[in-house]
């Protein structure tokens, strides 16, 4: 069964071209994973620095075992405290259906 993360951040004003920088390049990479679904990178229309990404992904295990210690996500993960005004939140959703 496959599974979304939703993740949201909140993102120090002053840092927030710091975080796209960084996190471009993971979602162009993670395009490339055999378990990778889909990815939808938002943003509030009021809030700039608050972002809010969507990943889906087909296997939970990969993702905790195999995924998140890839080469490409080390810089990502390395700075992204600094790039916060407060942790990550992180919600794990199983997808019902999907329209497109």
């Amino acid at each position: 069964m496959s599974e979304t993360y939703v993740i949201a951040f909140r993102v120090k004003p002053e840092k927030l071209d710091r975080f796209h920088a960084l996190l471009g390049p993971v979602l162009d990479a993670m395009r490339q994973e055999e378990a990778f679904i889909h990815a939808a990178l938002h943003v509030h229309p009021d809030h700039p620095n608050l972002i809010q990404l969507h990943e889906t992904w087909t296997d939970r295990q990969d993702v905790l075992n195999v995924q998140l210690h890839r080469p490409y996500r080390a810089q990502w993960h390395a700075e992204l405290d600094d790039l916060l005004e407060v942790p990550r939140d992180i919600e794990i959703w199983h997808m019902l259906r999907m329209d497109s």
